[in-house]
């Protein structure tokens, strides 16, 4: 993650911090992540009859995109230096807006909403988050996403 000052992270409320790098959803990702998480319905797993389905084939788990937010948050958020440690607080609004067909790609898009000390040394930052996906219009999912970091 790149590292900032705690100002510099302040000054980015309301902006755009940018966008994470392109992630391959492929359908092994896909049966990995029914395979973890025991969900091994057909629309995820079986591209035969898949196929039938108004998706036309497998498409990724909504909660395989959103565990990927980690993964695209890596390369965008801001952290500020002297971090001792970063936690999820939660989500706010989560939506699934389309589906992420097998071997499609997908990147985080962040804006930092606030960014709030709690504590003393305590802080807590909120982001909207769409997850695009590659060539469509509309996103796979947006959501506020709540992390508290500790300085």
């Amino acid at each position: 993650m790149p590292l900032a000052t705690l100002d510099e992270v302040r000054t980015k409320v309301g902006q755009d911090i940018g966008a994470s790098p392109w992630i391959l959803i492929d359908q092994a990702a896909i049966d990995a992540f029914a395979s973890v998480t025991g969900d091994h319905q057909f629309i995820h797993t079986d591209p035969a009859a898949a196929a039938g389905t108004p998706f036309g084939g497998t498409v990724a788990h909504g909660f395989l995109t959103l565990s990927l937010l980690s993964q695209m948050a890596a390369s965008v958020m801001l952290v500020p230096d002297g971090l001792k440690m970063a936690v999820n607080y939660g989500f706010e609004r989560v939506r699934f807006i389309a589906p992420v067909r097998s071997g499609r790609r997908v990147r985080g898009r962040f804006v930092l909403n606030s960014a709030e000390e709690k504590r003393p040394g305590q802080w807590q930052f909120v982001h909207a988050v769409t997850v695009e996906i590659e060539n469509e219009a509309k996103p796979a999912l947006t959501a506020e996403w709540i992390g508290q970091v500790f300085l």
